[in-house]
């Protein structure tokens, strides 16, 4: 909420600089910044991320898919559709490899989703791969 001028004077004789929390009420400040909007699609990426991460490490034979571990689990943008973000602990393949892998069993991460949580319906996913730097 934009200040007036007289507001403006009057905190700035009472301090030497504005801060953007200066004239908010504390409890409307931090109720935005820590408060959970969606607390359902949080708890279904939760499951969604330790589910991918046992199917991942166990279900298939290649080894490019038991080196991936899943990061990050996230709504894009709602519970619908689901970004999950992996990373490789080796270098050996480039992400385009990793992305065609996941790709191409898609189906079956979806079903194994689908019996892990109690939904009518499989978020679809997204992947995106977070590669280590090499600094």
């Amino acid at each position: 909420m934009p200040l007036n001028k007289k507001q403006r004077e009057r905190l700035f004789a009472l301090c030497g600089q504005l801060n953007e929390d200066d004239a908010v009420d504390p409890r409307e400040f931090f109720r935005q910044r820590y408060r959970c909007n969606d607390s359902k699609a949080l708890r279904l990426c939760s499951q969604v991320a330790d589910t991918l991460s046992l199917v991942l490490s166990g279900e298939f034979a290649d080894e490019t898919l038991h080196s991936l571990e899943v990061f990050t689990v996230q709504p894009a943008p709602n519970a619908r559709r689901i970004l999950v973000i992996v990373r490789p602990h080796a270098d050996s393949v480039t992400p385009e490899e990793i992305l065609a892998k996941l790709e191409s069993i898609n189906g079956v991460l979806r079903t194994e989703i689908a019996q892990a949580i109690s939904r009518r319906k499989a978020p679809s996913l997204m992947y995106q791969v977070l590669w280590p730097s090499t600094a």
